[in-house]
Parts: structure tokens; sequence; C-alpha cells
């Protein structure tokens, strides 16, 4: 085996303090710095990233409320559309029944009047024909004068203006 001897011992021994002084004074300083910056950077960055998933998560919960709000109020507008829609065709369904009811009375009254007219009519005809045929006899059984005469007097005598 080798034994190092003690000069060697020595010397080693002063070079590596004052290696050790060179990099304490010029280089663990600013290695220490740099991670201790790194350091701070890294739980900036942690807590800013809590921040944002709790910020994400508020503005979940939020638009959950929103659309549970969104929905509310659709099944509300659903709700007064079709109780609008109901009450129209409701009112169109009454005024199609009235509108209907009114041209039926019209018919009817039409009908009436239409029938009122043929039974005057027809009563005229009647009458004109009951005319025609009076005439027709009488002149067939008033051909002379003492039958014209006799027919005088009977009616004279039964309408009692004596």
């Amino acid at each position: 085996m080798i034994e190092p001897g003690i000069g060697l011992l020595f010397w080693m021994t002063l070079t590596f303090l004052i290696l050790l002084l060179i990099l304490a004074k010029f280089a663990w300083k600013p290695i220490l710095g740099a991670i201790n910056e790194r350091e701070v950077t890294i739980v900036d960055s942690l807590n800013q990233a809590k921040l944002a998933r709790q910020e994400v998560e508020n503005l979940k919960a939020e638009n959950d409320i929103i659309i549970r709000e969104a929905k509310v109020e659709r099944d509300q507008i659903l709700k007064e559309a079709r109780e609008i829609k109901d009450r129209i065709v409701g009112e169109a369904k009454d005024a199609a029944k009235n509108e209907g009811d009114k041209m039926i009375e019209a018919a009817r009254q039409t009908i009436q009047a239409e029938k009122s007219a043929a039974v005057a009519d027809i009563k005229n005809q009647i009458g004109t024909l009951s005319v025609n045929i009076a005439e027709s006899i009488l002149k067939k059984n008033l051909d002379n004068d003492s039958a014209q005469d006799d027919l005088v007097a009977n009616i004279l005598n039964t309408s009692n203006l004596n």
C-alpha cells in the first residue's frame, strides 16, 4: 500500500480549504441564491395554480347555477308559451263556433224568408188560379141574363145587406 506523506496531506488539505473558501465566497452564494429564487418561483407558481383551480371551480359552480336558472327560465317560458297557445286555440275555437252559429242562424233565417216568400208566391198563384177557375166557371154558368140575375139575388140574400 502506498502511504501518503505528511507534506502531501498538508498541501492537499490547504488546497482543499482554499478551494472551499473560494467556492463559498464566489460560487455557493449565487448557486444558493438561484436555488432559493427557483424555490420561491415554484411556490408562487403552485399558489397561482391553486388560485386558478379555485377560480375554475368557482366559475364552474357559477356556470352550473346559471345553467340551472336558464333551465328554470326556459321551462317557465315554455309553460307560458303553451298557456298562450292553448288560450289562442281556445279563443279561435270559440270564435269559429260563434261564427258557425251565426252562419247557421243566417242560413235558417234565409231559408225561413225563402220559405215564406215561396208560400206567399204559392198563395198568390193559388189565388190567381182560383180566380181564373171561378171566372171560367162563372162564364160557363152565367151565359144568359137570367142566370146572372139569379146569382146576384142569391148573393144579396146571403150577405144580409137588406
